[in-house]
Formats: structure tokens, C-alpha cells, sequence
């Protein structure tokens, strides 16, 4: 089989290559390397250069395909606050893109990287995916037409899809650096550095967290689940154990031995307090239940981190 990871030089891309290589699948990775890293891809991948939102680029990588992986995307709330068109173009646009290339191509089957984003910060958790989607930022909303998308393109077209919606993945490739970086690996930086951690908020705000490889197991599932599972349907993908980021911070320094004297931050535009996700669906329709606790993901994460600084050089992760 033949199959297609947009954005698979990035983050979380990178881990699902490595994973559908390992399964013996023929690998066709389009990134346009705005953030993803060409040199964590095996030679045996065949690279495209491009950007999901051109419709030339996606055709030339979903030739032969059966399956895409669209992982690409702008990923930052905080980002599409400050940048909604480009936000927009990448991920609702984006997204059309490759749906449409994928139709014309005769690929059988898109699964679609979404957001726990899209509920807005639901007031009923575990948050199941029939509860009202509210975004509260300029990303959530490109995933959910995203999401809008996939599902009409199964109704009118010979395409299925699957939607899958990430609550906050972490684990070693995932980049501390800049603006935009997430809570664990900018704690874990801070950590190693001997610098203040940054605390947006009171730090009382929790997160669902999913380890990087429970992510890429999803995706491999939604690829390979029943027609009837992936006629448009959206599914939580997360650890199911909600973690404050105060909790967080002290399980990284005993895991780390540091002592951490956070700064405390004012809360960022589009952010929500609490996130938790309902799981039933993805595990009773894909087959998907997650396998790392977060107390092992962190320290697995911590543990990547380290080894790929030593592998640098550099001081910091």
C-alpha cells in the first residue's frame, strides 16, 4: 500500500512515518519545511516539497495513494489569534486542497488531523463528540470547517473520512522553541535550562494530554477501521487523565531534580480552562484505546528530549 503524510516532516508526522514504514507501507511525505525537519525522514520516504494549500503540490504527492495522513497545519491557537488568514488559508483551505486531490486521485480513505479545540472548552467532561462544538479561536474554527469538509466530501463523493480530534500531543520532536511552543516541552526546556517556567493563568487550567505514539496509533486505526466508521465521523484521540499544569510542572522537576520558581503570565486570547476527553466512540468504532500513561509519557518525553540535545550538541532541547 501507498500512502500519503502531509506535514509528515513535522511533529507528529514524523512518528506516524516512521511507524507506517515499520508496518511496510510505501511512504509519500509532502511538507513545505516551515516548521517540519527533512533530516528525520528515512531515505527510503519519497519527499515532496509543497504546501497543502497548492493544488499542484498535493496532486503530485497523492499519486498512486490509498490512504492520506493530512497532518499539515498551522497548530498554534495563540498564532491564529495573531495571524487568522494565514491560520485560515492553511488549515480550512488547506484541507479542501487535499480533499479535492484526493477524490480526483481515487485515494480510498483521508484521515484528518482535527482539535479538541473545536469544543470550545465544553462544560460537560469527558467531553463526548456529540457535544456542541463553540471554537473560541481562528483555529478552532479552520478545524472544524476542516472537519465540515471531510464529512460532506463522504456524503457526495466515493471518499471516506475520518476526523480525528487531538487533545494537546506531547513527546520528544516536539519543538520548545518560539512563540508558539506548547506547555510540555517549554517546561521541559525551562527545566534543563535552569530558567523560569511560564505560567499563563493561575496554572489551575487542565489538559487531556496524548502521548505522540498513542496519536500515531489512532491514525493508523482510523486508516483501517470499517467503511461505516469513517463516513465523515469525527473522534476524541487523548490519554483520558487530565493533568493542571501546576500538577505538571512538579511531576517534571522530581523527574528532572529541579526546583522551578514559575512566572505567572496573563492568560492567553482563546485558551480554555479545562479539557477532558470522552473516548468511548474512537475505542468502541476504531479499535483505538490509549496505551501510555501520562506519568510514561512524561518521563519518555523527557528522556527523547535529552538524548536528542546530546545527539545535537546543543544545550538546550
Amino acid at each position: 500500500m501507498r500512502a500519503l503524510v502531509t506535514g509528515g516532516a513535522g511533529f507528529i508526522g514524523s512518528h506516524l512515518v516512521d511507524a507506517l514504514l515499520l508496518a511496510d507501507i510505501d511512504v509519500v511525505v509532502l511538507d513545505d519545511l516551515s516548521s517540519g525537519r527533512k533530516d528525520r525522514l528515512s531515505e527510503a520516504v519519497s519527499f515532496v516539497e509543497g504546501a497543502v494549500e497548492c493544488l499542484d503540490d498535493v496532486r503530485r504527492a497523492v499519486e498512486g495513494c490509498e490512504v492520506v495522513y493530512h497532518l499539515a497545519a498551522h497548530r498554534s491557537v495563540f498564532r491564529s489569534v495573531e495571524s487568522p488568514l494565514a491560520t485560515d488559508t492553511a488549515n480550512t483551505h488547506g484541507t479542501l486542497t487535499v480533499l479535492v486531490a484526493a477524490r480526483d486521485a481515487g485515494v480510498r480513505r483521508v484521515v484528518s488531523s482535527s482539535s479538541s479545540s473545536v469544543y470550545g472548552g465544553s462544560d460537560v467532561r469527558p467531553t463526548p463528540e456529540t457535544a456542541p462544538t463553540l471554537p473560541k479561536s481562528p483555529y478552532a474554527v479552520s478545524k472544524l470547517a476542516a472537519e465540515h469538509h471531510c464529512r460532506v466530501f463522504s456524503e457526495l463523493f466515493d471518499l471516506e473520512t475520518v476526523s480525528l480530534r487531538y487533545f494537546n500531543v506531547y513527546g520528544p520532536r516536539q519543538d520548545p522553541n518560539g512563540r508558539y511552543a506548547a506547555v510540555i516541552p517549554l517546561f521541559i526546556n525551562a527545566l534543563l535550562n535552569d530558567t523560569a517556567p511560564e505560567i499563563h493563568g493561575d496554572g489551575r487550567q487542565s489538559r487531556d494530554f496524548t502521548y505522540v505514539t498513542d496519536a500515531v496509533a489512532a491514525n493508523m486505526r482510523a486508516a483501517t477501521a470499517p467503511a461505516e466508521a469513517a463516513q465523515g465521523q469525527a473522534y476524541n484521540v487523548a490519554g483520558g487523565d487530565p493533568w493542571d499544569l501546576l500538577r505538571l510542572l512538579g511531576h517534571l522537576a522530581e523527574l528532572t531534580g529541579r526546583t522551578p520558581t514559575p512566572v505567572f503570565a496573563p492568560a492567553r486570547a482563546g485558551d480554555v480552562m479545562h479539557t477532558w476527553a470522552d473516548t468511548t466512540s474512537a475505542a468502541a468504532l476504531l479499535g483505538h484505546r490509549p496505551a501510555v500513561s501520562m506519568a510514561d509519557g512524561l518521563a519518555a518525553a523527557l528522556e527523547g528530549y535529552r538524548t536528542e540535545v546530546e545527539g545535537s550538541g546543543v544545550a538546550v532541547i
